[in-house]
């Protein structure tokens, strides 16, 4: 073969890629990199262009239409692919996108010159959120403490709240879908605690924001403790706040840094949050010093609407999702005040007490710098029962785990009264409180009672029949709903075939709601059932159809 052939052979051979014409420089590490935030004076699609189903879940869409949210407008399509195409061709690298801000983060291998590039037309600003930095193990005490306990902690936060008897009438959190921010899940695959939860199926999806993967059982294990005091169920030691919810576990914290990156990463998780159909969002995270002292935020600027993640998460509310956030651990320390994005007046705030119910030395303090009530709640957040490794169990404290114990239980007023709005909820919470009417700045409005909620949202959302007790529809489909005019107290449910046969049975020793709903019966055969209904305020039979749909 002549030497020109056996050039282009092997020019072929490169083009094929089966064999390196030349070594390529590999990407840098994340440590090395440069992050730049930029803000796009505009999009290049009109919401016209897109069906709901084009950028929603069935939930999703669901979740909008139960509260009168439009589908899809602006702030839901996509960022221009043609503007991130421009600015790729000049060494920007698209690490993540948020449609509600209308920006897109970027990855450089070098610094960028600001000025030159935010005077192309379609950029608005470019802002620098991180720069290469070495990466170090870090004990960040943003994220509260967890120690080791010989044997069981025995607290139940639950009870201070009323919580479990809202449990104890069967309500979990069930048909309610939690979105927990946080920066890993380190065993969340293996402890015991979230046994039930993985063998129902209840952790619907993961993703890792950081790296841009779906694997999140890795990095930090404050998301595993906070999951299991969601949905950790082991007798007599811990009691999840929300154990028949489902959950999406996304990674946003990246915890060997600190840099307003990490806002970008809980934005597209929010963004991912509300368009997989969350109901709740709970953040144990939050933002004010920066390793990078240039990029710190003010005081000032916890003002409910600067802070990137502030934004975010006000959209994110807008959007249908009830979101819960710590107020942070900072009041025995320099800065003391809360921390973004719990400074959103979208944003429920909850501070963290002793078991005294007196508040801990550590729980940031109000109010904004608007002046808006903050925190807004509080709840037990010392000396938590925890699990975030096999066979151990921990002792947590911080308003890291005072979070979950308001965002769980508001899971299961969401299950009691599906008609109640987040902002109802999050109204019907400040208003059974213990210092509403005397709020201030270290408890907000107080410790929330979880039945004088119920009562607050029952009395506006629920059916109220003349009768003791009605029942429906009649024919039914799938489920049977009741009503009583008081809580029934005691109550025994039982389903029998017209042969006799006792279909199904449901027995709770107090039931403390104005509803109850028999559902899954979509298996039942057509036809005739008697549907018994015993209460402490007496009994009633119905002949009850069922039909299909």
């Amino acid at each position: 073969m002549s030497r020109t052939g056996i050039i282009i052979s092997a020019l072929c051979l490169w083009i094929a890629g089966l064999v390196p014409a030349k070594a390529q420089p590999s990407y840098p590490s994340y440590d090395k990199l440069w992050c730049y935030r930029v803000w796009f004076s505009e999009k290049t699609n009109s919401a016209g262009e897109y069906s709901p189903e084009d950028l929603l879940s069935l939930p999703a869409i669901a979740r909008r239409e139960k509260y009168g949210i439009p589908l899809v407008t602006e702030s839901d399509i996509p960022v221009s692919r043609q503007h991130i195409t421009t600015l790729s061709r000049f060494g920007f690298r698209l690490k993540c996108t948020s449609r509600w801000m209308n920006t897109a983060l970027f990855t450089t291998t070098e610094p960028k010159d600001i000025a030159t590039y935010e005077e192309y037309y379609f950029i608005d600003s470019i802002q620098l959120v991180k720069i290469p930095s070495e990466p170090a193990k870090r004990n960040l005490d943003k994220f509260g403490t967890t120690d080791v306990m010989a044997t069981p902690p025995e607290y139940d936060p639950r009870k201070p709240l009323k919580g479990d008897l809202l449990h104890e009438s069967g309500l979990t959190g069930r048909n309610v879908t939690i979105a927990v921010l946080d920066a890993g899940f380190v065993n969340a695959d293996k402890i015991e605690a979230l046994e039930p939860l993985r063998q129902r199926g209840g952790i619907l999806a993961t993703r890792d924001f950081v790296n841009g993967a779906g694997f999140v059982y890795g990095y930090h294990n404050h998301g595993t403790s906070v999951l299991s005091i969601l949905a950790g169920s082991l007798p007599d030691i811990i009691n999840g706040t929300a154990p028949g919810a489902d959950y999406f576990l996304l990674r946003t914290e990246d915890d060997l840094t600190e840099f307003p990156v990490e806002e970008d990463y809980w934005v597209a998780a929010a963004e991912f949050a509300d368009s997989a159909g969350a109901d709740v969002i709970t953040s144990s995270l939050g933002y004010f010093a920066f390793d990078d002292p240039s990029m710190d935020y003010s005081f000032s600027d916890m003002d409910g609407d600067r802070p990137f993640i502030t934004r975010g998460a006000d959209i994110a509310a807008s959007k249908g999702i009830l979101v819960v956030n710590s107020a942070g651990n900072e009041r025995n320390k320099e800065w003391k005040r809360i921390i973004a994005p719990s400074d959103g007046d979208s944003v429920l705030c909850i501070g963290a007490l002793r078991q005294d119910l007196t508040i801990s030395d550590f729980s940031s303090a109000g109010y904004s710098s608007d002046g808006q009530v903050k925190p807004d709640l509080v709840a037990p957040g010392v000396a938590i029962p925890v699990q975030n490794e096999p066979e151990m169990w921990h002792s947590g404290s911080g308003t890291s785990f005072s979070c979950p114990v308001v965002s769980g239980l508001a899971a299961s007023l969401m299950q009691a009264v599906p008609e109640a709005s987040p902002v109802d909820i999050i109204n019907a919470l400040r208003e059974s409180s213990d210092r509403y009417n005397r709020p201030d700045s270290l408890y907000g409005y107080g410790l929330p009672d979880l039945l004088k909620a119920l009562r607050i949202l029952e009395a506006d959302h629920t059916f109220m029949p003349e009768a003791m007790m009605t029942a429906g529809p009649n024919p039914f489909t799938d489920e049977i709903l009741f009503w009583f005019n008081e809580p029934p107290g005691t109550l025994t449910v039982t389903v029998t075939a017209a042969t006799g046969e006792t279909i199904l049975e449901k027995r709770y020793s107090q039931y403390v709601a104005r509803s109850f709903r028999l559902g899954e019966l979509g298996h039942l055969a057509q036809g005739l059932y008697i549907v018994k209904a015993v209460t402490d305020r007496g009994n009633r039979v119905f002949k009850m159809i069922r039909v299909n749909r």
